[in-house]
């Protein structure tokens, strides 16, 4: 039967987002204006950076937004046209930690709600995608289970 157009639906445009938001934070391409804010905003981000004091390494500003943007692009990829379970899977769970990641540096920094809002949204949708995925994957193992089975309950040959 293939994958629900809901997964699809979702890995698509979860993934040009992503591919969006990380284009923003490498290129003032799409925004100047934005862009420049992500610059100043990733200097206090790279502050409070949690494997900082662990590893007693300060992560510069300018490579951690550039890590961000080029994983967010890399993921949103994945997720949006590679055809593969496992690694829009992976793809997602990476993108679920950024997002975990974000929603910690935007509390850490003092940030208003409103801020940190769109972290939680897309750590929703992200966890949201990957429990579609599991309950579809699910059902068509059931599906493939049944058909196999004749009606006495022993597998056919």
């Amino acid at each position: 039967m293939g994958s629900s157009i809901v997964l699809k639906s979702l890995s698509i445009l979860l993934g040009i987002f992503f591919i969006f938001v990380g284009i923003t934070k490498l290129t003032p391409f799409i925004s100047k204006e934005l862009h420049k804010d992500l610059r100043k905003e990733y200097v206090r981000y790279a502050k409070v950076f949690p494997l900082t004091t662990m590893l007693d390494f300060k992560v510069p500003s300018k490579w951690y937004r550039r890590s961000v943007g080029g994983l967010e692009i890399l993921f949103g990829l994945a997720l949006a046209i590679i055809p593969s379970h496992r690694v829009k899977n992976t793809a997602n769970v990476g993108l679920v930690l950024l997002m975990i990641l974000a929603a910690y540096s935007h509390l850490m920094v003092g940030d208003p709600f409103d801020r940190c809002a769109p972290a939680l949204v897309f750590f929703f949708m992200l966890s949201g995608r990957l429990v579609v995925w599991y309950q579809t994957s699910r059902r068509e193992e059931l599906e493939k289970a049944a058909a196999t089975q004749n009606g006495n309950g022993l597998k056919k040959d």
